[in-house]
């Protein structure tokens, strides 16, 4: 290999383990997410609320919109992936209730 490529080789493999880690921190950052909202779940099937809350998915989408602007993530993937997690939470919350 030439230098040029090993240099390249290099920096790839470090973007990689820096990729693998990152992937690892939003496995473990959705674990701890979807706990918490298996809780709101349960009390929401406990007291007979409703599964969903479309005022504060609403806000949450907002929000997310506004975060990922600052972070320089394209606002419209930030609100696809928040309304999939929403939309998976609300179907565990159903299931609860069932």
């Amino acid at each position: 290999m030439t230098d040029t490529a090993t240099l390249a080789a290099e920096v790839l493999r470090e973007h990689r383990e820096s990729i693998d880690r990152l992937d690892a921190i939003l496995v473990f950052t959705l674990a701890e997410r979807f706990k918490r909202t298996q809780a709101v779940g349960r009390l929401k099937a406990e007291h007979a609320l409703p599964p969903a809350d479309p005022a504060r998915e609403a806000r949450q989408i907002e929000r997310l919109e506004r975060l990922s602007r600052e972070a320089d993530l394209d606002p419209e993937f930030a609100r696809k992936f928040l309304n999939f997690i929403i939309s998976e939470v609300i179907r565990h919350h159903e299931q609860m209730r069932s």
